[in-house]
């Protein structure tokens, strides 16, 4: 027949049905993760798709610190300072990276920068191995206060953790 193909498979006709989107991997360390207080953002279907894919930890050394009025965490960009951070690792849809492009006002505060991450735990069947060394993005910042390089670095972020640092939410900022 002239104008139609045959399709041999479920997979082929879902793949012609609906057209994948443009994935990219996220790896985030901060107020992003899971039972931290913006992982709601990662939930919400109305800012896009998240996938947590599982967790990882830097492959270089970076400073993790908790800077500014409102205890933001912020990894720093100057490799070879600082700890391996452990995070989580993300599939995010284009939706849910361009809303959090806008939350972490990339590129003016922050930059997606890439990252080599080494696997400590993956998400179902199929995933690289524990020890496995991947690849993502991550919202990482060259724009500091030089006494930032001063502060004390951490390995993982908890809001909650024993640094006594409170996070600020955006909601009670002035």
């Amino acid at each position: 027949m002239v104008g139609m193909r045959v399709i041999k498979s479920a997979a082929a006709l879902l793949s012609v049905l609906v057209p994948t989107a443009s994935m990219t991997d996220l790896f985030v360390y901060g107020t992003l993760k899971r039972g931290q207080p913006n992982y709601f953002r990662m939930t919400d279907a109305g800012n896009g798709r998240a996938e947590y894919l599982g967790t990882a930890r830097t492959v270089e050394r970076l400073p993790l610190v908790i800077a500014g009025k409102y205890n933001i965490p912020f990894l720093l960009n100057v490799p070879g300072k600082g700890q391996r951070v452990r995070g989580e690792v993300y599939r995010v849809d284009a939706a849910m990276l361009a809303f959090l492009d806008k939350f972490e006002s990339c590129p003016a505060m922050y930059q997606r920068t890439p990252v080599r991450l080494e696997v400590e735990e993956w998400a179902g069947e199929g995933g690289p191995s524990p020890g496995s060394v991947v690849e993502a993005f991550v919202y990482s910042t060259t724009t500091y206060q030089p006494e930032w390089l001063t502060l004390p670095t951490h390995e993982s972020y908890d809001h909650a953790g024993d640094h006594g640092l409170s996070y600020v939410s955006r909601e009670y900022r002035d």
